[in-house]
C-alpha cells in the first residue's frame, strides 16, 4: 500500500482552495462590470454604449488564449504558469482601476483576460493530475462553487461599490484575492511538466481566429439592424473551424487532437455543455433585465432577487455526489436538464402585476439544479480521457464553456428582440420577456436528450469512494 506523505496531504487539502480563488476572481470579474458601466462611462467621459468594448475585449481574450494554456503548463510547469497568470490578472486589475480613458481600460482588460485565460484551465489541470479519479469529483465539487457564486455576487457587489465607494473598487477587490492565491500557489501548487512538448502554432492561430470571429459575431448579434456583416463573420468563423479540422486531420501534434472526440463521454460532455447552456446562461442576464426594464426596479434589487441562487448552489454541491452515486450520470443529466428547462418556463408565468417575490423560490430551486448540472457535465467530460489527453482536453472544455456561455447570452437577447418587435406582445415589453423564457426553457428541455448518448455505466470510475 502506497502511503501519502504529509506534504501530499497538505497539497490535496489546499489545491482546491487555490483553484477556487482563481475561479472566484474570474467569475466575479466577468459580471461585476455590468452594473458599473454607466458610472465608469461618466468618469471617463464616454457614452455607456461605447463601454461595451470593456466587456467584449475581456471575453475575446479569454476565448483566444485559453487553447494555449495546456501547452504552456506542459512546457513551463503548472506552478510557474499559474502564479504568472494570477500576477498578470492582479496587475491588469490594478491597471483597470488606474485607467484614465476607455483605451486604457480596454488594454487593461486584455491584460486581465490573458491572465484569466491561463489561470483557471491551468489550476484545473493541476487538480486533475493531483487527484485520483475516485477523489476528483469531490475536489472539483469544492473548487467550482465560486463559479456559481461569482456571477450572482458580481452585479450585487458592483452596484453597492459604485453607490457607496467608487467604480475603482470593483477592480481593486481582485488584488488581495490574487495575492492570497499567489502565496498559496508558491507553497502548495504542484509543478507538473511534460517532457514531450510540441506546440502546434499553426493550429493555435487557426483555432484562435475561429474563436475570435465567433465571439465577435456573438457580440454583434445583439444589433439586428444590419444582419449581413454579422452572418458573414459568423460563417467565416465556422469556415476557420473547418480549416482547423482539416489541419488536425493531417496528423502531427495538433493543439486539440481529433482523437479527443473519439472518446464518447468527452464528446457528449462537450455537446451537452454547448446545448444546455443556451438556456441556462441566458437566465442570469434576462431576469435582472426584466426586473429593471419591465418592473422599473433598481439594479441592486434585481441582484437581491437572484442572490438565493448562490446559497442553493452550495446545497446542490453537497448533494451531487450522492445523486450521481445513486442514479448515475446518464439519468442524472437527462432528468436534471428537464427540471432546469421546466423551471425556466415557470419564469414566464407571472404577469406585470405579480409580486417580484414570486421569482425567488424558482430562482432558488434553479440554483440547486444548476450546480448539479455544471459539476456533472464537467466531470463526465474528463471521465475517460487518458493522461496524455488531459492537457488538451481540459483546455478545449474551458474554451467550449466560454463560447457556450457567449452563445447562451446572445441567443437569449436575439429571442427577446424578436418577440419585442413582433405583434404577439401587445405593446408590453414584459410579455416579450415571458415568451423568451418560455422559448429558452423549452429548448433547454429538448437539449436534455443529448445525454441519451451516455451509457448507464458511464462515469463509474469517477464515483467518490466512501469515507
Amino acid at each position: 500500500m502506497i502511503e501519502t506523505s504529509p506534504q501530499q496531504t497538505s497539497v490535496k487539502k489546499i489545491l482546491p482552495l487555490i483553484l477556487a480563488t482563481a475561479i472566484f476572481m474570474q467569475m466575479l470579474d466577468s459580471t461585476i462590470l455590468n452594473t458599473s458601466l454607466p458610472s465608469i462611462a461618466r468618469d471617463l467621459h464616454e457614452s455607456p454604449l461605447n463601454m461595451q468594448n470593456a466587456i467584449i475585449s475581456y471575453v475575446l481574450t479569454l476565448a483566444v488564449f485559453m487553447p494555449a494554456s495546456g501547452f504552456l503548463a506542459d512546457r513551463f510547469g503548472t506552478k510557474k504558469v499559474f502564479i504568472f497568470a494570477l500576477l498578470l490578472f492582479s496587475l491588469g486589475s490594478l491597471f483597470c482601476s488606474m485607467s484614465q480613458n476607455l483605451t486604457h481600460l480596454v488594454i487593461s482588460r486584455v491584460i486581465q483576460g490573458v491572465g484569466g485565460s491561463l489561470m483557471t484551465p491551468v489550476g484545473k489541470l493541476a487538480l486533475i493530475k493531483t487527484f485520483d479519479k475516485s477523489e476528483l469529483l469531490k475536489a472539483m465539487n469544492f473548487a467550482i462553487i465560486p463559479a456559481l457564486i461569482g456571477p450572482v455576487l458580481g452585479p450585487l457587489v458592483g452596484g453597492y461599490m459604485v453607490d457607496y465607494l467608487s467604480w475603482h473598487w470593483i477592480f481593486l477587490i481582485n488584488i488581495p484575492i490574487g495575492v492570497l492565491g499567489i502565496i498559496l500557489g508558491f507553497k502548495y501548487m504542484p509543478d507538473y511538466k511534460s517532457t514531450d512538448v510540441d506546440f502546434d502554432l499553426k493550429g493555435f492561430l487557426i483555432f484562435a481566429a475561429a474563436s475570435l470571429l465567433l465571439s465577435i459575431s456573438l457580440e454583434l448579434f445583439g444589433d439586428m439592424q444590419n444582419i449581413s456583416p454579422v452572418l458573414f463573420v459568423f460563417i467565416l468563423g465556422f469556415l476557420f473551424l473547418y480549416y482547423y479540422y482539416k489541419h488536425a486531420k493531417r496528423g502531427g501534434n495538433p493543439i486539440f487532437p481529433l482523437d479527443l472526440f473519439q472518446v464518447r463521454t468527452f464528446r457528449v460532455g462537450i455537446v451537452g455543455n454547448l446545448a444546455t447552456r443556451l438556456g441556462i446562461s441566458s437566465v442570469p442576464l434576462l431576469l435582472p433585465l426584466m426586473i429593471q426594464i419591465a418592473y422599473k426596479q433598481s439594479a441592486v434589487t434585481s441582484g437581491w432577487i437572484i442572490a438565493p441562487m448562490a446559497l442553493t448552489a452550495i446545497f446542490g454541491k453537497s448533494s451531487v455526489i450522492k445523486i450521481l452515486d445513486r442514479y448515475g450520470y446518464r439519468q442524472t443529466l437527462m432528468v436534471n436538464t428537464f427540471i432546469i428547462g421546466t423551471l425556466i418556463c415557470l419564469l414566464a408565468i407571472p404577469n406585470i402585476h405579480t409580486s417580484l417575490y414570486w421569482f425567488v423560490p424558482i430562482i432558488a430551486i434553479l440554483g440547486f439544479f444548476n450546480s448539479i448540472q455544471f459539476t456533472s457535465m464537467n466531470t463526465i467530460s474528463i471521465a475517460d480521457l487518458r493522461n496524455f489527453q488531459t492537457s488538451s482536453g481540459n483546455s478545449l472544455i474551458s474554451v467550449n464553456q466560454q463560447l457556450a456561455i457567449g452563445f447562451g447570452i446572445a441567443f437569449g437577447l436575439i429571442v427577446l428582440k424578436l418577440f419585442e418587435n413582433s405583434n404577439m406582445i401587445e405593446g408590453e415589453i414584459h410579455n416579450a420577456f415571458r415568451y423568451t423564457f418560455l422559448t429558452v426553457g423549452i429548448l433547454t428541455i429538448i437539449s436534455g436528450f443529448v445525454f441519451r448518448r451516455l451509457h448507464i455505466s458511464d462515469g463509474k470510475n469517477m464515483k467518490s469512494k466512501e469515507d
